[in-house]
């Protein structure tokens, strides 16, 4: 699994490494490599008190117009003469 951690030069001497939910630790360190490990390092004590890292894959419902997205080609003679028809009738409304 893929964790995103920034990580960024604190004020004054040191580094920070952070990341947001479900990951929500902050570690510092002298180094870049030293504030990624303390974070590591927290993540497993996480991991040995209970916590649990999963996923779940969410199937998302097709709208019901979708089918019918790009049936229709510009190029189509048919879908020339309606585009013209309804910007004749736009005109016409003005």
């Amino acid at each position: 699994m893929q964790i995103p951690v920034l990580i960024e030069q604190m004020p004054g001497n040191g580094y920070r490494a952070r990341s947001g939910e479900p990951f929500a630790l902050v570690a510092e360190g002298t180094t870049p490599e030293d504030a990624l490990a303390q974070f590591r390092n927290r993540v497993s004590e996480k991991l040995r008190d209970g916590a649990c890292i999963t996923s779940i894959e969410i199937q998302a419902e097709e709208h019901p117009w979708l089918p019918f997205a790009g049936m229709y080609q510009q190029s189509d003679p048919l879908v020339q003469e309606w585009l013209s028809a309804v910007e004749r009738d736009h005109a016409e409304a003005s």
